[in-house]
């Protein structure tokens, strides 16, 4: 379809562009007019309330509305009165419909009464489908028995034929322009409605992407903090370690070169993997190397051993087929806690990770000795209360809290109670549902 302006400068669609010629036509004609009537209601309003005070005068004055009224014996002044009362109100029947409506129904009401039968009564139609389309159906419904008056008394007053000739006809005629009126005012508002909801919809989809767009930055950030941070901590742990035994071990100094070597090669690789699916070129070009997972926890703890951390493993029973994303999870947790470990524990640290599977899920525990500084940001060693909560201001708690939030998890992070001396966090993710 055809985008275009609507005549309120909202975005519309060409309905018409798969219909038949007759039907544009008349469609971009209706457009059209509804357009100049928004623009310049005055205007209209004037051409047509002139059209009608012109037709009306002709009748009266060719003498034309004597040939069906009943008494064509009635004072011209009269005439022209009622004539005037018919056609001029139409100039305010947006803004005063009651009243314009009332001021036509009386002189609808002399009008029969006199026996002029005036065929500019009619014009009443166009008041009343204006009532329809813009008033409660309640005010309409009393508008129109309202027209009864002056029906049956000019039935009364000139009775030619019976209720069926004089009443009943005219009755049904302003019955189906009110239901005619009714008809539009619900396709309007229909109309404005789909409007409406195409309007949120936009605001919903532009909300959503934000969101993902939110999401998608924080989980980035995550990664590239876990890391740039860990290897980072490495090579500086090995880098100090190096400095100090250049001068007694040359060979220690050269071993601690070749694993800086290596931790760097490995985060570059995985910056990289992570910065090419960043990118907007053809996705083929990104590297494809699967996110770590629980079978590199050994090497991840190799790489901390060999910056010297002393770290022991012990796996509990067997690992079911866990997604790939609660492996990360699960991974980024212990990289985590054994980089704050290397950075803060002091000299002489050791940890321990724990793996433990059970038939509820699975619990990841990593305790260390470290009577060092500050852990997981600059507001002390952290804090955590009783239960689980858990306030710190540093990114790599509050990274592991995003993770294991998404998957329903706990985390605790905390020192060990007295009177033992180091700091532990525990990791629980539930079993996964089934589907």
């Amino acid at each position: 379809m055809t985008p275009r302006n609507s005549p309120q400068g909202a975005p519309d669609h060409d309905w018409t562009a798969g219909a038949q010629p007759l039907t544009r036509y008349v469609e971009r004609g209706v457009q059209w007019v509804r357009a100049f009537d928004r623009r310049r209601p005055l205007v209209w309003d004037l051409l047509l309330t002139g059209f009608f005070v012109v037709v009306n005068s002709i009748d009266v004055w060719s003498g034309g509305w004597r040939n069906i009224a009943p008494n064509d014996k009635v004072d011209l002044w009269i005439i022209g009165t009622m004539t005037l009362a018919f056609s001029v109100p139409l100039l305010w029947r947006r803004r005063h419909p009651l009243a314009v409506y009332g001021v036509m129904v009386l002189a609808m009401l002399v009008n029969n009464w006199t026996g002029a039968m005036l065929q500019a009564s009619l014009i009443l139609l166009v008041v009343l489908f204006n009532i329809a389309t813009r008033l409660p159906a309640r005010t309409l419904a009393w508008s129109y028995g309202l027209l009864a008056v002056p029906l049956v008394v000019g039935h009364l007053r000139h009775p030619q034929g019976g209720w069926d000739q004089q009443v009943i006809p005219t009755m049904m005629s302003f019955a189906i322009v009110a239901l005619m009126g009714i008809a539009f005012r619900t396709r309007q508002e229909y109309m404005a409605s789909l409007v409406q909801r195409a309007k949120q919809l936009e605001v919903e989809r532009d909300q959503q992407a934000q969101l993902a767009t939110n999401a998608e930055r924080t989980r980035i950030a995550r990664e590239m903090h876990d890391i740039i941070g860990h290897n980072l901590s490495v090579i500086t742990t090995l880098a100090d370690g190096g400095s100090y035994a250049a001068a007694k071990s040359p060979e220690r100094a050269a071993q601690a070169l070749t694993a800086i070597g290596a931790t760097s090669r490995q985060a570059l690789t995985e910056l990289r993997r992570l910065l090419d699916v960043l990118r907007e070129e053809a996705p083929e070009t990104a590297a494809l190397a699967p996110q770590p997972s629980l079978t590199d926890l050994d090497q991840l703890i190799d790489g901390v051993r060999a910056a010297g951390l002393p770290v022991r493993s012990t796996v509990h029973g067997h690992p079911d087929s866990l997604p790939a994303g609660r492996q990360l999870t699960l991974y980024r947790v212990v990289q985590e806690a054994l980089t704050n470990t290397l950075k803060h524990g002091g000299p002489g640290a050791t940890a321990t990770v724990e793996v433990t599977y059970g038939d509820d899920g699975v619990r990841v525990r990593v305790t260390d000795t470290g009577v060092g500084g500050s852990r997981f940001g600059s507001s002390g060693r952290g804090l955590t209360s009783p239960g689980r909560g858990l306030t710190s201001s540093g990114r790599g708690l509050t990274g592991m809290r995003e993770r294991t939030a998404l998957y329903g998890g706990t985390l605790e992070a905390g020192p060990l109670p007295h009177p033992q001396v180091g700091w532990h966090v525990e990791l629980r993710l539930p079993k996964e549902p089934a589907q």
